[in-house]
């Protein structure tokens, strides 16, 4: 039998965050990484979006494993709505692993422990057709690993996110050694991380990070608020360190902390001296400039919570003349907004700001010149450029056929392209596509908010909705009852009264002029007074709400039969007098008529 080899872009193209992709050999798949991204402010109401689960209804008894690279919800974050429904094995690093499972826990506690398999850098795992290995890589969080996939047709690599620091920390530095070993196999495609890929100048070393977040640290007069990522661990290592050798102690809030940071502390990944933390109780007792406070969450969640702090609102923490806040990580472009209007008002309540990501130009992922260094150690036949939006997987296009790749072995793919491997002539090519659309989780509903539903959310925001309410008699061709309108988000009613007046006569001409030239239809009747309402509204005000025609039916024959019978029902009835008799005991006995 030939062998067949496809990689298949579930996730993680054009867009950030929510990786996923798998690598076919035969009737084995092995799908790399399972994550999330958070929703923009055009995705009204959403709370997560995670790649299509449609690919494990109609490929999970093919899929043998899901390999991650790190423990970043870009990378674990759809693990809870996979593992819901299929019993699929799951393998990583030591605190990937258990991030993995407070991740899968938090949604489904139910979940089998024998599901989650912890393996590190030396691993290697044999499976029928094809095996798979790990390099350790370079990120924001310790134990991430990149993933190599030996199949008949060559090695194809997946890095993850990563990027390349020869002064990074032992758990966190990339293992260039093992880097060449691959490089030496044939490298049949590079599965290779784009997010940074139009950073022209290199990333600051993170030795010199830690010495800048030590000097704003002694510079401070004041207390030091601290927002960043609870998974950020490199980040909150550094503030530890910073606030250890400036004689502050830490005060450790937010809602992620506990789980994450507390678990990377007792696997010994967070180094936290002795004595260095506080509790709430000892906050008022402890001077300003003694003082640090981490505020930790995911995504926008600590700028929200310095937003608390500054208009007096949060739970511990009311930001005061002296404070600095100091944002500790680099925020993405969809947050860059919050960040500026979370400044203004830490300046309002007296404190002011410094942000690591102006001062200092870092990053978790490689830049343009890590991204030519890997291909030139790998040398891989082709290349598929995956994690970031479209100019970013341009970009990484253009570095590689600057490092000497030819463009025609390049591919800048979209989500749900698969890509096979044709043995006779050593080419990849396009062939069927596989399921690579969105699923947005709204509450503890799971893709059943689609484009329809989010379109009305978006109407409904820029204009309102009008409501309609009308009762019919659809026997006589009448009106019942006055018409009623309302609106919500639309105009304020009572400086609109006029225009609800001409309103409600304009439904009752429609209404007449329908029972006088049509034949009776729910739905046409419903559909002109919608037609003829949005008309009128967006002549009158120039706006389009959501016209909502509720017609409800009465009919007045069985109205009054039933009136009648309601009547006679309330009539008294007429009384039966019975002799009454009082027995020796004094209870009274009723006889009754023979």
């Amino acid at each position: 039998m030939t062998d067949q080899v496809k990689i298949m872009i579930l996730s993680g193209v054009r867009e950030q965050g929510k990786d996923m992709f798998a690598v076919q050999v035969n009737d084995e798949i092995f799908v790399l990484d399972a994550g999330l991204k958070y929703p923009d402010s055009t995705l009204f109401g959403i709370d997560l979006v995670i790649p299509d689960l449609d690919f494990f209804e109609q490929y999970g008894d093919q899929v043998v494993g899901i390999f991650l690279t790190h423990g970043h919800a870009d990378s674990i974050g759809a693990l809870p709505y996979i593992l819901r429904k299929y019993d699929i094995p799951v393998f990583g690093s030591q605190l990937t692993i258990e991030l993995a499972k407070i991740t899968v826990r938090r949604e489904n506690k139910r979940c089998k422990n024998s599901l989650f398999h912890v393996i590190d850098a030396e691993t290697e795992i044999e499976f029928k057709n094809a095996n798979i290995s790990f390099f350790p890589t370079t990120h924001s969080i310790p134990d991430s690993l990149g993933i190599d996939v030996h199949t008949p047709a060559g090695e194809v690599v997946y890095t993850g996110d990563f990027k390349f620091d020869p002064s990074a920390a032992p758990k966190y530095r990339t293992d260039l050694d093992r880097l060449a070993e691959i490089g030496q196999k044939k490298v049949l495609a590079l599965l290779s991380d784009s997010s940074n890929a139009e950073a022209s100048l290199p990333n600051v070393a993170e030795q010199d990070i830690g010495d800048y977040v030590t000097n704003v640290f002694r510079n401070a007069n004041g207390r030091v608020i601290v927002a960043a990522k609870a998974s950020n661990l490199i980040r909150i290592q550094e503030v530890l360190n910073a606030a250890y050798q400036t004689g502050r102690h830490v005060l450790l809030t937010g809602r992620d902390l506990a789980k994450i940071v507390r678990t990377a502390m007792n696997l010994g990944y967070l180094n936290v001296p002795k004595g260095l933390l506080m509790r709430v109780k000892n906050l008022k007792e402890t001077p300003d400039e003694k003082t640090v406070i981490l505020e930790t969450g995911q995504m926008g969640e600590p700028l929200n919570s310095l937003q608390k702090m500054a208009k007096n609102r949060h739970s511990m923490i009311t930001i005061h003349k002296g404070d600095l806040v100091f944002i500790a990580t680099t925020p993405s472009h969809s947050v860059e907004t919050v960040v500026a209007q979370t400044s203004d008002l830490v300046y309002r309540a007296g404190g002011t700001v410094i942000q690591l990501g102006k001062a200092k130009h870092t990053s978790g992922h490689a830049t343009g010149r890590d991204l030519q260094l890997l291909i030139d150690i790998l040398k891989p036949q082709f290349l598929i450029p995956v994690i970031g939006e479209y100019r970013l997987l341009e970009v990484h296009k253009d570095l590689a056929i600057r490092a000497g790749m030819d463009k025609d072995n390049i591919f800048i793919t979209k989500n749900g392209d698969c890509l096979s491997y044709d043995f006779n002539q050593k080419r990849l090519y396009l062939t069927d596509p596989v399921p690579g659309e969105d699923t947005m989780i709204d509450g503890s509903g799971i893709g059943d908010v689609g484009n329809i539903v989010l379109r009305d959310r978006e109407v409904l925001s820029d204009d309102g909705i009008f409501i309609a309410v009308v009762t019919i008699d659809r026997r006589k061709k009448k009106i019942i009852a006055q018409p009623q309108v309302t609106s919500r988000g639309f105009v304020y009613i009572k400086a609109n009264q006029q225009l609800m007046r001409d309103s409600i006569e304009l439904i009752k001409k429609t209404i007449n002029n329908n029972f006088e030239h049509k034949k009776f239809d729910w739905t046409e009747i419903k559909q002109d007074v919608r037609n003829d309402l949005e008309k009128f509204l967006y002549r009158k005000t120039n706006r389009r709400p959501v016209v909502l025609p509720v017609v409800m039916e009465v009919n007045q024959n069985r109205h009054r039969a039933m009136q009648k019978r309601n009547n006679k029902s309330e009539l008294p009835k007429k009384e039966t007098h019975h002799p009454v008799d009082v027995n020796k005991t004094g209870q009274r006995i009723i006889k009754k008529d023979k």
